[in-house]
């Protein structure tokens, strides 16, 4: 379904840019204020933010928006897009906002929606909004006695730490474990080490400084080189980097490894199983998950059901196959015992959880499997649509063929840039290697 204002991660752009400007923003809240409205009482709406200097301007413009169609608006301040979505759901708002463009850089913003049960908007309630976005809104604003109120909600961190707290056993100690904590400048700066130290763990935290422009700033989970650099300096037993909205997770062995999603996802997939905690024989993946992961829980008996990128259609297939467990190899794991959406915290709570048990270093529990050579290459673009060229379908079908059964070729745009994004694995490395740069050369040149 092609939507006009909405990606695969809800509205993102350059922040004071359309359509991230206050005046959109602003029309963003009567819209969905609007079409959230169910009954005659008083609704509310929750919404959070990261640590972004642009999410000052873009609160206040929802704020407005929201107000002016008789919305009660309830502020929680920098908190990650898990918690926004948890505290939806806490205060039975009628939905939820997170403002956050996740890992991208300071100068971008986004705005993100949930449902009142937390989940993220379907396609046909984001074209909904769409439609009344384009409309004459004037008619449908409150009455001068009907203006909604604001309120900040104090508690709200507190809130998330105990709910993250809780997502393991009661008598998780993590006592002898030093944990180098990278919060990427973000929305979690506090929580995420609270919650750690609360459960007995020696904190090292980085990335807790936001001023506004540091958000992802060569921290986090997309920049992983100062997380490294510091379990290797502090002799740490592990490392956990999250994002700017908390949303995904990376670990860091202790010996300064980086270990991605797929990995994490095994060790809490075959703990779950082993504990008889799975709701179903797998789990949910995206295309990007590595083939050796899911030849791994082959081995196990486990299947990995396979999404187009974005955790959000992650969780509607977990939703309507009835899986517990499911993620992206870039961190989102989604834990849907506990939360509705990606959580980093609660994904390393996990990890965490495992590593006392076992008693054994990172290092060996999060290797299950051997990843299988991948490539991944992006090519951008100024307009038109190059994958629709012939020759470019003639590359990729040609690519296909070459890796044949035992490999994988991705071709997919992005959701939130112009770029195309190629990805290949296989067994032989310079095959895949080859396949990617024959099917890069010729989108770059149809694109041209």
């Amino acid at each position: 379904m092609t939507r006009k204002y909405f990606g695969t991660d809800g509205i993102r752009g350059r922040a004071n840019k359309f359509p991230i400007t206050p005046d959109f923003a602003m029309k963003v809240g009567m819209a969905a204020g609007i079409a959230f409205r169910r009954g005659d009482h008083r609704h509310r709406v929750v919404i959070g933010k990261d640590t972004r200097l642009s999410g000052y301007m873009i609160e206040s413009a929802l704020q407005a928006g929201f107000t002016s169609v008789g919305v009660n608006v309830l502020l929680v301040g920098p908190m990650p897009t898990p918690a926004v979505a948890l505290i939806t759901r806490s205060m039975r708002a009628d939905l939820g906002v997170m403002i956050s463009a996740s890992h991208n850089p300071f100068d971008d913003n986004g705005i993100k929606l949930f449902a009142p049960d937390g989940y993220k908007l379907s396609d046909e309630v984001e074209s909904e909004i769409e439609a009344l976005l384009d409309s004459d809104l004037g008619p449908k604003l409150a009455a001068s006695a009907g203006l909604g109120r604001a309120k900040r909600i104090d508690d709200a961190q507190a809130r998330y730490i105990e709910f993250a707290k809780r997502t393991v056993s009661r008598n998780l100690s993590l006592e002898g474990l030093r944990v180098v904590v990278d919060c990427a400048n973000g929305a979690a700066y506090k929580v995420a080490p609270e919650a750690l130290w609360e459960l007995g763990a020696e904190v090292v935290a980085i990335g807790v400084e936001p001023n506004g422009i540091n958000i992802n700033r060569e921290v986090g989970s997309t920049a992983p080189s100062a997380l490294i650099a510091k379990v290797r300096e502090t002799r740490a037993d592990i490392g956990i980097a999250l994002d700017g909205d908390a949303d995904r997770v990376i670990i860091v062995d202790e010996k300064g490894q980086i270990v991605d999603g797929d990995q994490l996802m095994a060790v809490v997939a075959s703990s779950w199983a082993e504990e008889g905690r799975l709701s179903a024989p797998g789990l949910v993946s995206t295309v990007m998950s590595n083939l050796g992961f899911e030849r791994y829980l082959a081995s196990i008996g486990l299947t990995l059901e396979r999404t187009p990128v974005g955790d959000r259609y992650v969780v509607e297939r977990m939703r309507a196959q009835g899986y517990n467990v499911g993620g992206e190899p870039s961190g989102h794991i989604v834990l849907s015992d506990y939360a509705t959406t990606g959580d980093g915290l609660v994904a390393a709570l996990q990890l965490l959880a495992v590593v006392q048990k076992l008693g054994r270093p990172v290092s060996e529990i999060c290797h299950r499997f051997e990843p299988l050579p991948q490539i991944l290459k992006n090519v951008r673009y100024k307009s038109g649509r190059p994958l629709d060229d012939d020759k470019v379908r003639a590359a990729i079908s040609d690519a296909t063929a070459r890796l044949g059964a035992q490999g994988r070729l991705v071709i997919r745009p992005s959701g939130t840039e112009p770029v195309i994004r190629v990805m290949a694995e296989g067994d032989d490395h310079d095959l895949v290697a080859t396949v990617v740069d024959d099917v890069v050369d010729v989108i770059t040149r149809a694109a041209a």
